[in-house]
């Protein structure tokens, strides 16, 4: 029957409705006109008829204009309670008038203040009844599954607005809140109770939940990563609401859950950007970042944009990069707040083209460059090592000679702890593009150069919690490449504000690193988000476990453990996140004789002597023997046999070693 009330057209649901009136409309006369004179009187009585003809003359369009047959039933709330009773007010106002001041013959005066009252009781009983009844109808999923049983954790106006919304949700239902705030411990809003977080245990048996979702976007990280700490035992999906800079319309709704982030399970909360810092080398000035639609070079240029620059030079080789951070830029859809009308040129160019480098620097003559174009993943640029060497250690000298020439302010390297005792061509590399900027820092003239090195971050190209997630959902198994192997992580806007405040420090050839906190497992962290997602770890000791771990071995070039540092004893800085290290650095006479011999091993493609060349370069350069270097020699028309000729080639390389 309820299915066939809700399947009716709506017109047939509003002469349903009002039909339902009509009859409280009887019900309210005959119990007000009986207690007023003391006695049941008969339905046909004549005055009890013309009481119940003008209930329906007044109520019935009083109701149609007050919109109460617009109404869902099974949606009602706060809100058409309100417009229930300014309807009634209306009806009581003319129901009084007609009846209890004008009169009518054989009708007792008293009835016109009764009969409205009776009238109100009755419907918002049915009407709170019929929400009842037909959420009753909405307890299970359109598939006939029971909807899960949900705990949000804060009962604020977040928790409160995504209950709400949940209620409308036919996959979700609140059973039981938690909240920080002692006030509320042990009261009930609309009807489920609140518990107390050392309550956590008791929450979880008499609620039975199988989501928790945290609705406190203003909570700080460190107390989201101890509440997400605290669920790991229980086996409950875990979700969260965005933090308050995400939902700035103020408006709460289901769709706003996404699932918990490595940034909500590290529980580190970033540093406030020092304004003066942030916009030394930016507010009123042209700027350029190359790289600019990779996933560091794009939240630079959101960045930058918010500090008000006189122009964005946005630089990237790749169209469809390029074109999607320009357009996000110019429809200011930036994540980082409202950001002022800032004029912005997208220019399509490779780092490696001179000429094109040439041109953009002299025409547009910036006064700050923010250099993120590189090849980053390990495994590809180890099985391309001469596109890796050219695209990252050329084309940094290339800009650096071209920022040079054309009078650049400041120059910002962004760099990796990769390039710290590296053990694949990647981080080799990024290391001789440090010591190309420190070398050319002594005869830069009025371009002061500065690197700013960090770990991996959260959320860029080939990032490991998004595939997590792919591989939980497909039912795993979750690969890893080493039980031990760990990571330094942070967030992408973190970074990108960093390097422009180490950037504003420096005074010319500093390295600066950033303080990235504690590594993280890799193992640790894949076990945190099965947990999380309210499933169990397949292993030895739990063979019926759901999601089952798989080590695959480390790839070319990986490491176990990165570093930040390659000497000792950093130095602090003005902002407590960023370090200056203190390493060695090679003369450019020495280094560029070094260079040319590099050039033409890689126009040789020796790849084995390429390797020994980077060892006598970049300090602590330990490559894995890897047979593919072989291989790939042969593929790309390298000489196998050329080892002799390689050597030949390093015996002439006037440079010390720096191990």
């Amino acid at each position: 029957m309820r299915r066939q009330l809700l399947d009716l057209p709506r017109n047939g649901k509003r002469i349903v409705v009002a039909a339902t009136d009509v009859g409280l409309c009887l019900l309210a006369s005959w119990g007000a006109f009986s207690f007023c004179t003391g006695a049941w009187v008969a339905p046909s009585h004549q005055p009890l008829l013309e009481s119940i003809f003008t209930s329906l003359c007044i109520a019935l369009p009083v109701f149609a204009f007050a919109g109460l047959y617009n109404a869902i039933f099974r949606y009602m709330g706060m809100n058409s309670l309100v417009a229930l009773g300014k309807a009634m007010l209306g009806y009581t106002a003319a129901y009084v008038l007609v009846v209890g001041v004008i009169g009518l013959p054989g009708v007792p005066r008293a009835v016109g203040l009764l009969q409205p009252l009776l009238l109100l009781v009755l419907m918002v009983v049915l009407r709170l009844g019929m929400r009842v009844w037909l959420d009753d109808l909405f307890s299970a999923s359109p598939e006939g599954e029971p909807r899960l049983r949900v705990v949000i954790f804060g009962a604020g106006s977040a928790g409160r607005q995504l209950a709400a919304a949940m209620f409308r949700s036919p996959q979700h239902r609140v059973v039981g809140y938690l909240d920080d705030d002692s006030r509320l411990w042990g009261n009930t809003l609309d009807g489920v109770k609140v518990f107390s977080p050392q309550q956590l245990n008791q929450c979880m048996a008499s609620a039975a939940p199988q989501e928790v979702l945290l609705a406190i976007p203003s909570a700080t990280r460190q107390r989201r990563g101890e509440i997400i700490e605290s669920l790991r035992e229980y086996p409950v999906h875990v979700r969260t609401l965005p933090g308050l800079a995400d939902l700035a319309s103020g408006k709460v709704d289901v769709a706003d859950l996404r699932e918990l982030d490595i940034e909500d399970l590290l529980g580190r909360d970033p540093v406030p950007p020092n304004g003066l810092l942030l916009n030394r080398n930016i507010r009123g000035k042209v700027v350029l970042v190359t790289g600019a639609g990779g996933s560091i070079g794009s939240e630079l240029c959101r960045q930058i944009a918010a500090c008000s620059p006189a122009k964005l030079l946005l630089v990237d080789n790749s169209e469809y990069a390029l074109y999607a951070i320009h357009q996000e830029l110019e429809s200011g859809a930036d994540g980082v707040g409202t950001v002022p009308t800032v004029p912005l040129v997208p220019l399509l160019a490779s780092v490696t083209d001179e000429a094109r480098l040439a041109q953009i620097f002299s025409t547009w003559k910036p006064h700050t460059v923010y250099h993120a174009a590189a090849f980053k993943h390990v495994p590809m640029v180890e099985h391309n090592p001469t596109q890796g060497i050219w695209n990252n250690v050329w084309g940094t000298m290339l800009c650096a000679r071209a920022a040079v020439n054309a009078g650049v302010g400041h120059f910002v390297l962004v760099s990796t702890d990769k390039a710290v005792r590296p053990t694949n061509i990647m981080g080799a590399t990024k290391r001789l593009a440090e010591l190309v900027l420190q070398a050319m820092a002594a005869g830069a003239g009025r371009t002061c150069f500065a690197m700013v090195r960090f770990g991996n971050v959260l959320g860029s190209s080939g990032s490991v919690v998004p595939l997590f997630r792919e591989q939980i959902r497909n039912g795993g198994p979750i690969t890893l490449t080493h039980p031990d192997i760990t990571r330094y992580f942070m967030t992408i806007p973190e970074a990108a504000q960093l390097v422009v405040q180490a950037g504003a420090m420096a005074s010319g050839g500093e390295v600066y690193v950033l303080d990235m906190g504690q590594p993280v497992r890799i193992m640790d962290l894949a076990c945190r988000l099965v947990e999380l997602s309210g499933m169990t770890v397949r292993s030895a000791a739990n063979p019926h476990g759901d999601i089952e771990i798989k080590t695959t071995g480390l790839r070319p070039g990986e490491k176990l453990y990165e570093e930040l540092l390659i000497g000792d004893n950093p130095q602090p800085t003005q902002h407590p996140r960023i370090m200056k290290a203190h390493e060695e650095v090679l003369s450019w006479d020495e280094l560029q004789p070094a260079l040319e011999t590099l050039k033409g091993l890689m126009a040789s493609n020796d790849i084995p002597a390429i390797k020994r060349l980077l060892q006598v370069l970049v300090r602590g350069y330990q490559p894995a023997a890897d047979v593919v270097d072989w291989v790939w020699c042969a593929q790309e028309g390298g000489a196998v046999g050329g080892a002799a000729g390689g050597a030949a080639a390093l015996d002439a390389v006037p440079v010390k070693s720096t191990l």
